[in-house]
């Protein structure tokens, strides 16, 4: 490596796209930024020794209240954009749950609110989770 390079950080995260059976999608409002008070998906970092799987089922917990084993999440791909983050270079892999009307939610951790919202008329959403979740709905 050359005096000029430099070495990107890359940072590790994991999405869930909770959906119901009535076609509705759980959303957070974000307490921090970047994008405080706007809605995105439940998630975060991928902790030491954890797998993104193990992370997305505990950050749906400690965010959502919702409760899902590891192996009820469903992959739907890795979103890599060098953009997506404003705070750097961040990889997530997202997943899917579906759940039935009446889930009951609770807000925690890192979000100010959690809400369903309907899939056919979404607030405007932070980051690339738009994407996510039109790739999570297309694939079923």
């Amino acid at each position: 490596m050359s005096d000029h390079e430099t070495i990107e950080t890359i940072r590790y995260t994991a999405d869930v796209v909770v959906t119901t059976t009535d076609g509705y999608v759980l959303l957070i409002q974000r307490r921090w930024e970047p994008f405080v008070g706007q809605w995105a998906l439940p998630g975060g970092h991928v902790d030491q020794g954890e797998t993104s799987r193990a992370a997305a089922a505990r950050e749906l917990a400690e965010e959502a209240g919702v409760y899902a084993t590891q192996e009820e999440l469903e992959p739907v791909g890795t979103f890599d954009r060098p953009d997506r983050d404003p705070r750097g270079r961040y990889v997530t892999v997202a997943y899917r749950l579906t759940v039935l009307p009446g889930t009951n939610v609770e807000a925690g951790d890192d979000a100010a609110a959690v809400e369903w919202w309907p899939l056919s008329d979404l607030p405007p959403i932070a980051f690339d989770h738009a994407d996510i979740i039109s790739a999570a709905t297309a694939s079923k």
